[in-house]
């Protein structure tokens, strides 16, 4: 029991003197931490964002931020946008300034650092938006494609990678910071090819993207200068030249054109139609005799407007015709096969004639509304009177004596139709002077 008790006391000592070493070895380490830094680069506010201006950084070099913090605003030809922090840590260098601008998408324009991080000992890294040459030169130089016969390719079997070819193509190869158009990652796919082999494929897309045709190219399905060719004629059609444009000299019209022209409008000024005014004096005392028996024997009272207007109606059916040419109205109703408008033997035709009349109080002499003659007032029966048949009267006597008077009826008839004219006006006098009755019915 001595002897197994002195050997546990022995390896307890030995393992204590070792945590006694192993922590004074901890504490007094003499190398440092390595701080590290990364690059911030410009980013892409959206899918076809390509390039855009800094307007303002909202941090200073050496400044610490925490994640969600604006460190800078960014303005695009659409919109101005904050950027945020997405973690915690400091800024330790700023490569582009405020008020940069066309920054391209994915330049370097700024280091960041942790927030622990030492920025008097801190290493700026290079820029990582291009492959250094050294990178490129490290690579093996692709093994050269054996030109054969064209034959459909074998799909069944497990597709060798095709190694690229910058015979024909303008693009680089590049990496592929967007994402894969759905069209390029199907056909990588279904030839065998992964993200990295996209990356060595040359592009010539916007931007350095990788097209259908780029993939196409590579694998020797088209010709190598096909996505060459399509990039360099599209960016081409895609810029407008009007540099070499130049404004035509107006067309001096010749001397015969400006003289007939004047002469035009010469001959339609001189064309525009006189107009003459042919008037008539008509006594309308026939017709008032006429009113009065009309409400004595029927109680009935026709206007005297009415009597003008019936006439008129009347005076303008079948005028003689005038020598000069058909107007628009007769030549439409020709079209349209209106009957009954022109006489059989076409010498007439109805007339538009609507005469003015001099004297302003002479329908307001008129009386508008009489009453009945059979109808008495009530007051006069019941009082034995006789029914007053003197305003009537005495209204009668004041219309007679304005129809005594001559009034003048004018109409104004252009140059050629005087006759015309003046036969309206005759056949009005004739109705209201002479028949007056047949406006009656």
């Amino acid at each position: 029991m001595a002897s197994i008790a002195s050997v546990c006391r022995t390896s307890s000592r030995g393992i204590g003197r070792q945590l006694r070493n192993h922590a004074s070895s901890r504490a007094f380490t003499a190398s440092a931490a390595s701080p590290a830094a990364h690059n911030f680069t410009m980013p892409a506010m959206s899918p076809t964002m390509t390039e855009g201006n800094i307007s303002s950084w909202k941090v200073k070099e050496g400044d610490k931020f925490s994640a969600g913090d604006v460190l800078l605003e960014i303005e695009t030809d659409k919109a101005q946008m904050d950027v945020e922090a997405q973690d915690d840590g400091q800024m330790a260098k700023i490569m582009q300034g405020d008020g940069s601008k066309a920054v391209k998408v994915g330049a370097r324009i700024g280091v960041l650092a942790d927030s622990g991080d030492d920025l008097s000992t801190l290493e700026i890294p290079p820029e990582d938006s291009a492959p250094s040459k050294s990178e490129e030169s490290s690579k093996p130089p692709p093994p050269e494609k054996k030109e054969s016969s064209p034959s459909p390719p074998k799909q069944d079997s497990a597709p060798s990678k095709p190694s690229p070819s910058s015979s024909g193509a303008s693009g680089t190869p590049q990496k592929q910071n967007y994402p894969l158009y759905p069209s390029v990652q199907h056909l990588l796919h279904t030839n065998g090819l992964s993200k990295s082999d996209a990356d060595t494929i040359p592009a010539t897309g916007p931007n350095g993207r990788l097209l259908k045709g780029d993939v196409l190219a590579h694998l020797g399905h088209i010709n190598k200068s096909a996505p060459a060719d399509v990039s360099s004629r599209i960016t081409k059609l895609s810029h407008l030249d009007l540099s070499n444009i130049k404004l035509a000299a107006p067309k001096e019209k010749p001397k015969e054109e400006k003289a007939a022209a004047d002469g035009k409008k010469e001959k339609a000024a001189k064309k525009s139609p006189e107009v003459k005014n042919v008037a008539l004096p008509i006594r309308l005392t026939a017709v008032l005799e006429c009113q009065k028996r009309l409400q004595d024997t029927l109680g009935v009272t026709l206007p005297l407007s009415e009597f003008i207007a019936r006439a008129v109606d009347l005076a303008n059916e079948e005028l003689p015709r005038t020598k000069g040419p058909a107007t628009a109205d007769e030549l439409f109703d020709s079209l349209v096969g209106v009957k009954n408008v022109y006489t059989s033997s076409g010498k007439t035709s109805r007339g538009g004639f609507v005469p003015e009349i001099n004297t302003p109080g002479l329908l307001a002499a008129a009386p508008m509304k009489a009453k009945q003659s059979g109808k008495e007032d009530i007051m006069d029966v019941l009082a034995g009177g006789k029914t007053k048949k003197v305003a009537s009267t005495r209204a009668t006597k004041n219309s007679m004596a304005t129809a005594m008077a001559e009034n003048v009826f004018s109409v104004n008839a252009k140059s050629g139709e005087e006759k015309r004219a003046r036969v309206f006006l005759e056949r009005v006098k004739s109705v209201l002077e002479v028949e007056p009755g047949r406006l009656v019915l």
